[in-house]
């Protein structure tokens, strides 16, 4: 796949997983394509260790694949970002 294509693909896994997910994550249409594009990537990786395949392209597998990477990232990442409970006042 080509630059653009990363792209293109990164935009719709993003909006997808966030779809399916629905919560206040900070930034806009950018961080959605990065968290596509290494959602993707990490899909990729999990697929080929489990012998599901791999992200090749535009096709329902790579998408799927990349979907569930890009959740899991998500999940990954609001687990990190949990906001603390706030302080009791004095």
């Amino acid at each position: 796949m080509g630059f653009f294509s990363w792209i293109i693909m990164g935009l719709i896994v993003g909006v997808l997983a966030k779809w399916i997910m629905p919560g206040k994550d900070p930034g806009g249409f950018i961080i959605t394509i990065l968290i596509g594009i290494a959602g993707a990537f990490v899909g990729g990786f999990v697929g080929s260790l489990l012998g599901m395949g791999n992200v090749t392209g535009f096709n329902l597998g790579s998408l799927l694949l990349a979907t569930g990477g890009a959740l899991l990232l998500l999940f990954l990442y609001r687990l990190i970002k949990k906001p603390s409970p706030p302080k009791p006042s004095a």
